[in-house]
């Protein structure tokens, strides 16, 4: 089993260079950075590696700004957001294995950046105090001493923005960042099922649903469900896990506080799941946040199925299914191989389904074809379709092996590997799952370099 990746969370007030820092320690511009308070509307996460240890940072994020107060930047310390900074800096204690508060160097320790503090103090977690936008070498351990007086240990003065004293943070957030060793972890054999989608889709109706009973809390608004869930049943004779997540709502619509924080569980159940369950409200349709929850989990390589929820509550005639499939299928064509199932979690309709396609899925994703096989699948692509010629040379395959399962990896030996276009590798894919049906799974291809006389020689 892998480690487990630890997540640094960057908390503080608004507008002290959180959305700057992240974008240095994950090294790319992915937070939205303004000089007025608020501008960053969702919360941000990557992985960063420093000294050879990975870990994911998440961007809390300004407290946002409400709705008629965007033209003009907001007071640092109004009181109007103290209850929002209470709840962010709270829920990273609960959720990150370590913080950095992010305080602004250059204009001095406010109200607010104390009552973070106080909440901060409240965990044995590692804390670190990165007092930011001190670009004056000469000035900025002088304006960094005052917030020793938060009593967070040891205050680390950076320029987010040109990268100074940031090496410095990160040896130390590193140091002290909790690593799970594969040999700590804890085997788990089971299927795990995560159900994830956007905020009520009816996630946990159907948790219920399939349970018998409420394990989760049900409710008409959105995003009631905080917490992964896990919960182990038996299906004729199999042991499941089960993960109930918190809805991921559309980008941009994110709540402060609480729901930022859920949506890092959700991600998180996502990464342990082997199969994941996207649920789509039948009666919304699929929206542009579906295809987006759907992008994450091919990116984590999990097995996906599509449930379309809700399908009671449906108008429909002879038409309506086919005319549907057809919207999701186009919507959702960067995952042509994703398995769908009409449900209603409310009457149970189809629900009897969903594990009977979960274990085909599961199957698919640690589906292997013998060596021998799988070249003779190659010759015959290749025979059928040949790749196109490229100055009067052509793209050789000389042999294939499958190296991994779940998701499945295949390994090409080819004489020029940065010849394999998209679109033949792609056809190779497709002619692959044709033949063997990896339904519902991801599939990786790897083009390694050979050259005519290693080949010869039988050299992989």
């Amino acid at each position: 089993m892998a480690k487990q990746k630890g997540i640094v969370a960057l908390v503080g007030r608004p507008n002290v260079g959180k959305s700057t820092l992240f974008n240095r320690l994950v090294g790319r511009r992915l937070a939205v950075v303004s000089e007025v308070a608020g501008t960053t509307r969702d919360r941000l996460y990557a992985d960063a590696e420093w000294i050879g240890v990975v870990f994911t940072v998440v961007d809390t994020g300004g407290i946002e700004m409400m709705e008629g107060w965007h033209t003009e930047p907001l007071s640092e310390d109004s009181d109007r957001f103290m209850d929002l900074i209470r709840s962010q800096a709270s829920l990273a204690i609960q959720d990150a294995d370590a913080i950095i508060h992010v305080v602004d160097g250059r204009s001095g320790m406010t109200a607010a950046d104390k009552e973070v503090a106080n909440i901060l103090r409240q965990t044995d977690k590692p804390l670190f105090v990165a007092a930011n936008k001190l670009d004056d070498v000469h000035r900025k351990r002088n304006d960094a001493f005052e917030f020793y007086e938060l009593g967070l240990g040891e205050v680390f003065p950076i320029s987010a923005l040109h990268g100074r004293g940031t090496g410095d943070l990160l040896d130390s957030v590193v140091s002290l960042l909790p690593q799970l060793e594969e040999d700590k972890v804890e085997e788990d054999d089971s299927l795990k099922i995560a159900l994830l989608g956007r905020p009520n889709a009816g996630k946990s109706t159907l948790f219920n649903r399939i349970l018998g009973q409420d394990r989760s809390i049900v409710s008409p608004i959105a995003g009631t469900t905080r917490d992964a869930i896990d919960t182990k049943i038996r299906w004729h004779g199999d042991e499941i896990t089960l993960i109930d997540t918190a809805g991921i709502r559309r980008r941009g619509k994110i709540d402060p506080g609480i729901e930022k924080y859920s949506v890092i569980r959700a991600l998180s159940a996502l990464r342990r799941a082997d199969v994941a369950l996207l649920l789509i409200d039948g009666e919304e349709g699929i929206t542009a946040q579906d295809q987006h929850i759907a992008g994450m989990m091919k990116e984590e390589s999990a097995g996906l199925v599509v449930l379309v929820n809700k399908w009671d509550a449906v108008t429909k005639d002879s038409h309506t299914i086919h005319e549907y499939t057809q919207k999701i299928r186009h919507e959702l064509n960067f995952l042509p191989y994703v398995p769908l199932l009409f449900i209603s979690a409310k009457n149970g309709q189809r629900v009897g389904k969903i594990f009977p396609l979960v274990h085909e899925v599961d199957e698919a994703r640690h589906r292997r074809i013998p060596t021998g096989e799988l070249n003779r699948f190659l010759r015959n692509a290749v025979s059928q379709h040949p790749p196109a010629t490229k100055s009067g040379q052509r793209l050789k395959f000389y042999f294939a092996t499958q190296v991994g399962v779940a998701p499945p990896t295949f390994i090409f030996f080819v004489n020029k590997p940065e010849w394999v276009h998209f679109s033949y590798q792609r056809y190779l894919e497709n002619q692959l799952r044709e033949q063997y049906s990896f339904v519902g799974t991801h599939v990786r291809f790897v083009f390694r370099g050979r050259t005519d006389e290693e080949a010869a020689e039988g050299k992989f």
